[in-house]
């Protein structure tokens, strides 16, 4: 059996390494530049949220607070007239980017140990190379993209940012494989 204790190293490693290629995509190459768009009137939209006195938050319009509430005409009747959103409030000031990037590299290690875990109690010492890039690869690859297609499927997402965040977690699913099946136990 393989122990979490043993595979400290590529724990570390990966997480480092995928630290630095979220950098490269996010930053350096232009894969993510189309996520965003421009309101048109992005400040009169700021200055009607800041009137309502909101604060940092995940909110929806219309709202329905449930199920019930779905079939009411009036609700009905806001979802034909739209607009249909959802909104994440963040609070005001310069980006923090510094406690961003300190969860970003903890949600990598976090990453990194459970799938050390799950590739621990399933491969023994001496496994193949291949062996380990693939369970790694597929668990880590489940981590970083499995569950962003949700808010495509019900709050509108639009796809193609979908699909280029889900081939971020392939990319940090493949370096995270190669790092492990590079210092796997012998």
């Amino acid at each position: 059996m393989v122990t979490l204790d043993m595979l400290w190293l590529p724990i570390v490693i990966s997480a480092v390494i995928v630290f630095f290629a979220s950098f490269v995509m996010w930053m350096v190459l232009p894969f993510h530049k189309a996520d965003w768009k421009r309101l048109p009137d992005e400040a009169g939209l700021a200055d009607a949220i800041r009137k309502q006195k909101v604060g940092p938050g995940q909110y929806a319009t219309p709202f329905c607070g449930d199920a019930k509430a779905m079939k009411d005409p009036v609700f009905l009747k806001k979802m034909e007239e739209g607009p249909i959103a959802t909104l994440i409030l963040k609070p005001a000031g310069p980006p923090r980017m510094g406690g961003a990037l300190v969860q970003s590299f903890i949600y990598n290690i976090l990453v990194a140990v459970v799938v050390a875990y799950l590739a621990g109690r399933t491969l023994g010492v001496g496994t193949h190379y291949l062996q380990v890039f693939r369970v790694v690869g597929t668990a880590t690859t489940l981590a970083y993209a499995g569950a962003l297609f949700y808010p495509s499927i019900w709050m509108g997402k639009p796809w193609a940012v979908t699909i280029r965040d889900a081939v971020d977690g392939l990319v940090y699913g493949l370096l995270t494989a190669g790092v492990f099946g590079w210092l796997w136990p012998r």
